[in-house]
Formats: structure tokens, sequence, C-alpha cells
């Protein structure tokens, strides 16, 4: 650390001359192999009297002789710009997988304080594309016209992945089908498109605006070093919960968010449209905002196997957490299927970093 830097790198030349001597000794010729262990010893020398001078001087020297033995590099513009994609890449991935990871909200179960995937039907065709580029951009919205080519009847809708981010559905019918970039969950609740529906040529099946769902930054840093708090918004593995359902295309088990309702050992209890934590009204923003009941909001409402009877408390047991969402009275949540192991925490939802609507930010 405290070496000066002329020492530094009059060693490190050394070294390198040192390499290509070793590794280049049966193709340079006698008289190079004697001129460059001539200037080796010159340069150590130099630094053995600790002549800063010299050592330049001699070191410089040496760099000339050293660079014209050098190998002609192959390719050395296509190394050069792979090594730095793979630098990239690599950086990416370790950020990735021990800081950041980005998730989409998939659900409206933690509305509005997070957006799922969201539908409007129109009954107008779309904009003009250059307004549709925009609004993509800013509000990360895109625009879906699907109209029937001819008499026909849905027979499904199943969904359609490519990549992490991009959700479709092809809508079968009995006689052609359609791509639509749209999850078959917002076709059905929004755009009402499902099995049985009949539609003649030139009718309109789903035609509308998708918003596509906040796009987080998970902290996947800090329960590594600090405890959940009771409040915040964390993203956990649904796998191992017993009625939590699997993906249909993957057979794997989901990503969650949801706000940390109950820690460990909690007595929780919903007496609508307040949640209670050890027979107090839970303290917090979040909770707050939500126990306000201000529409959008609704406050909490009793579930089903845990929290049902606002007269009984559930204790919540030791090393698992309970979740739910802040669209309470639409939330699959800890209400239903239990609490959360803590091996399947992954992190704090800490900042929505698309689309730039009124949610960007901090995640409260």
């Amino acid at each position: 650390m405290f070496t000066k830097s002329y020492i530094k790198h009059g060693r490190l030349l050394i070294r390198h001359a040192d390499k290509l001597l070793r590794y280049r000794k049966d193709v340079l010729s006698e008289s190079t192999i004697a001129d460059l262990k001539v200037q080796i010893d010159r340069v150590r020398k130099a630094l053995h009297d600790r002549n800063e001078k010299a050592v330049k001087d001699e070191s410089e020297k040496l760099h000339a002789l050293y660079t014209q033995h050098l190998p002609a590099p192959k390719d050395a513009a296509w190394r050069e710009n792979v090594e730095v994609i793979l630098v990239a890449v690599v950086v990416a991935i370790g950020i990735r997988s021990y800081f950041l990871q980005p998730f989409k909200i998939p659900t409206g179960s933690m509305q509005p304080t997070l957006n799922g995937i969201i539908g409007h039907p129109m009954e107008n065709p779309p904009p003009n594309i250059l307004r549709q580029a925009a609004e993509f951009v800013v509000l990360g919205r895109n625009y879906i016209n699907v109209v029937a080519d001819e008499d026909d009847r849905v027979v499904q809708v199943v969904p359609k992945k490519f990549g992490f981010f991009f959700t479709f559905s092809r809508i079968i019918c009995e006689k052609k089908s359609y791509l639509v970039y749209a999850p078959p969950d917002t076709l059905r609740q929004d755009f009402k498109v499902a099995p049985g529906n009949h539609y003649g040529k030139g009718d309109v099946i789903a035609r509308g605006a998708v918003d596509t769902g906040d796009q987080v930054f998970v902290d996947k840093f800090s329960y590594n070093f600090v405890k959940p708090h009771r409040g915040d918004v964390f993203v956990f593995r649904t796998d191992g919960i017993f009625g939590v359902p699997v993906d249909p295309e993957t057979g794997a088990h989901s990503f969650y968010i949801k706000r940390l309702a109950g820690l460990p050992n909690d007595a929780l209890r919903i007496d609508p449209p307040l949640l209670y934590v050890s027979g107090k009204v839970a303290e917090g923003f979040g909770f707050a905002r939500v126990m306000a009941a201000k529409i959008p909001y609704r406050g909490y409402a009793p579930g089903r196997d845990y929290l049902g009877d606002p007269s009984k408390t559930y204790a919540v047991p030791p090393q698992r957490y309970f979740a739910m969402g802040d669209n309470s009275y639409n939330s699959y949540d800890s209400r239903w299927w239990g609490p959360v192991p803590e091996e399947n925490l992954v992190g704090r939802g800490l900042f929505v970093y698309w689309p730039f609507n009124w949610h960007w930010g901090l995640i409260r």
C-alpha cells in the first residue's frame, strides 16, 4: 500500500520481461535475450539504489524493448469487446444475485400501492404509432386490438411467456388463434375474454390499453444483516408453502410481493377495516393508509383459514412471517395459506424504477 508508484511499475515490468523470456526463449535470438537480461538487471539495480530518475529511465527502455518482441495480438478489437461484455455480464449477475434484483408486479394484490397489470377496455382503435411508443416508454402502456376474422368461438386462453418480463396470451378459437400482449387474467377480468364466448366476423374480441405492472428493485442485501421490519413491502419465494399454485407453464413456484403484516410471535387479528398486532392497531404509514379505507383503499378484510374470526387472534410461529396485500379484498396471501418460512425471504421492495408514473420512486 505504501510502496511508491515508480517502484511498483519497475517491479511489474521486470515480472513481465521475465515472463516473456520464459515463454519465448525458443523463438527469440540470442542477442535479443542478452539485451533483455541486461536491461532487466539495470532496472533491478536502479530499484535497489532507490534512484527514482534512474528507475523511470531504465523502465522506459525496458518497456520499449519488451513491447518490440511481444507476439502480435490476433483480433485484439474483438477480444477487447468480448472482455468488456463478459465483465459487464459478470458484474450485472453479481449485483442481481447479492444486491438488487428486478421484479415485476404481476397481480393487483398490492394496488394501489403497487400496480399489477391493468387492462383498460376502449371502443376506439389504438392511437398512432408515435403516441403508442411514447406511452410505452413513459407509462409502460401498450395497446391491443384483436378483431375476429370470421365467426368463431373461444376454446381456451393460454399464457405464453417470452423472457422474464413479457407475458403474452394465445386466444385459441375453433377456427383461428390470436397472440395478444396481455396475460390471461387481464383478458378475463378486464376484457371479459373467456372460453365459450362467441364472436361474429368483425367483432372486437379485445381492444384497449394494457398498463404493465410496476417494475421494482428488490434489496436482497439488507436482510442478511438486519431482521425484516413489520410494514416492509417484501418479496418471497412460494416453494414449500402449501396451497400456492405453481406456474402452469414451467411447473415452478413463483415469487410474491406483499406487505409484512406480522413478525414471529406477533398476535394478529382483523376487525375490518383494522388490523391489530398484539392487541394494538397496527402502526406505520403503509398500514394506516390501508386502514383509513379511503378510496381506492378499502381496509383489511377477514381471511379464510387465518384471521377469519374478528374475535380470535393468530400467533405467528417462530421463524415465520405473515404476508398480506394492501388490496386486501383481492389478495391471495397468508390469510389463505399461512405464514412465510424465514428461508423463503428474498428481500425488501426498494424502488419502482419503471414506468414513470406517480408510483416511481421509493416504496412505502
